[in-house]
């Protein structure tokens, strides 16, 4: 196929700061006989809407001309993408295909509106075996077929500035938690800051929470489904997270207002030396930093060394990509589908947008054995874990998220961070979850 013509800057932000948009309409109908026409619902993985129009585009005409299926393209923004998708849901009235967040699957499979991957439907695009575990992990609730399938993968890792820390006097990137606080103290002055993050930006939140949860022995739910968000574990996640900015200073207080980005634009432009995200790199580029100017290790665990359990540095972030149950062209949605995670397709679009393929043939090219892209598909092979996948999952990423994005305002606010406030915003979040 041809090479993707439009290079593609920015990094994922799952914002669920929802607002009420009209749906699109399904797949068409001429008298009764299904079309061949699919309407797709994107989601914004660059820097733009209009860049991931380019990116695509070219993918679907392609698509078209081996198939003869027309796919209509909808890129969507984040913030409107839950609610858009929840309002298709009730109505009846949605894409053919779509993509969602891979942490979105269990809530939506609640629904029951999205097709169920059985082994037939799997078939259809090659087979359940071609997708990595970790990526399947986040595909739907356990026991059930899944409601999606993996499209892009990505984990978060440690991205450090080299010249930043180099005038600090740090020999070597942090591996621990420790560490990162003793850095961030070092380059936090004259302006600039040890770490940034995105404070307002509700799904960043919970990302990051979870994992220091798993590394405090919390999962922020029972065994058994049910919410569990004010557990010693949990409390102690939350806090320590909040106190990179409350407690140690190594965060600019304005960073609790972030929620679009802003800590990596800092990161490229020398005022923050180390960030915790998901596949920046091209970010970074757009931002005119060089892949020379930065490093990448593994997100940090409490003993340097990351795996399972405790040592888990990461969720697993990602992409899937499912099918309306009530699409009038199941043939053509599921030949998308597998056209879509095609090695060749899996290869040309993570390479443009700097994911990771979750199809392991597609994983194994030279494109992906950077350093950066290397430490992602290291961690999402051995040291990162799916976030809950319960029907509420997508209600633990509001509620919790803003418990987040309020201690941060306290922090930046100089009002007090205690062990006893973490518990009572979780207690209250924990309130506002669906009665089982």
């Amino acid at each position: 196929m041809r090479r993707i013509r439009a290079a593609v800057t920015g990094a994922v932000t799952l914002s669920l700061v929802l607002t009420a948009t009209a749906c699109g309409g399904g797949g068409e109908d001429n008298g009764g006989q299904a079309t061949k026409t699919l309407t797709y619902w994107a989601t914004n993985q660059g820097s733009s809407l209009e860049v991931d129009k380019k990116v695509l585009q070219p993918e679907l005409d392609e698509f078209e001309r081996r198939t003869g299926v027309k796919v209509k393209l909808e890129v969507i923004p984040w913030s409107d993408l839950l609610n858009r998708i929840l309002t298709a849901t009730t109505s009846g009235q949605g894409p053919d295909v779509l993509n969602i967040g891979n942490t979105w699957s269990a809530s939506l499979q609640a629904t029951g509106a999205l097709l169920p991957w059985d082994a037939k439907n799997f078939e259809a695009i090659g087979g359940k075996d071609r997708f990595v575990d970790s990526a399947l992990g986040s595909t739907g609730a356990p026991g059930q077929d899944p409601a999606a399938v993996p499209l892009y993968s990505m984990a978060y890792a440690l991205y450090y500035n080299k010249q930043m820390f180099k005038d600090a006097g740090i020999a070597k990137p942090p591996t621990t938690w420790d560490e990162v606080v003793a850095a961030g103290k070092k380059l936090s002055k004259d302006g600039k800051w040890g770490i940034g993050v995105e404070g307002s930006n509700l799904s960043n939140n919970i990302h990051q929470v979870f994992v220091l949860g798993k590394q405090h022995g919390a999962d922020f739910f029972t065994a058994d489904g049910k919410p569990d968000f004010t557990s010693d574990g949990a409390v102690a996640a939350v806090k320590q997270y909040v106190d990179l900015m409350a407690t140690h200073k190594v965060v600019a207080p304005g960073n609790a207002e972030y929620a679009q980005n802003q800590s990596l634009s800092d990161f490229a432009k020398d005022k923050t030396g180390m960030v915790l995200w998901q596949t920046p790199s091209q970010t970074f580029a757009s931002q005119g930093m060089s892949e020379e100017e930065w490093g990448v290790v593994p997100a940090p665990v409490p003993s340097g060394k990351p795996g399972t359990g405790t040592a888990t540095n990461s969720m697993v972030a990602g992409i899937n990509m499912a099918v309306f149950k009530n699409t009038k062209n199941l043939d053509g949605a599921l030949k998308f589908v597998k056209f879509m995670t095609s090695d060749e397709e899996q290869i040309a679009l993570n390479k443009t947008y700097g994911s990771v393929p979750p199809v392991k043939t597609a994983q194994k090219d030279a494109a992906f054995s950077g350093p950066s892209l290397a430490v992602i598909r290291d961690t999402l092979a051995s040291s990162a874990a799916a976030l809950p996948q319960v029907p509420e999952e997508s209600q633990f990423e509001t509620v919790v998220g803003t418990a987040v994005k309020e201690l941060f305002a306290d922090a930046a606010a100089g009002r007090p961070v205690t062990t006893e406030s973490v518990k009572a915003k979780l207690d209250k979040a924990q309130q506002q979850m669906p009665k089982k």
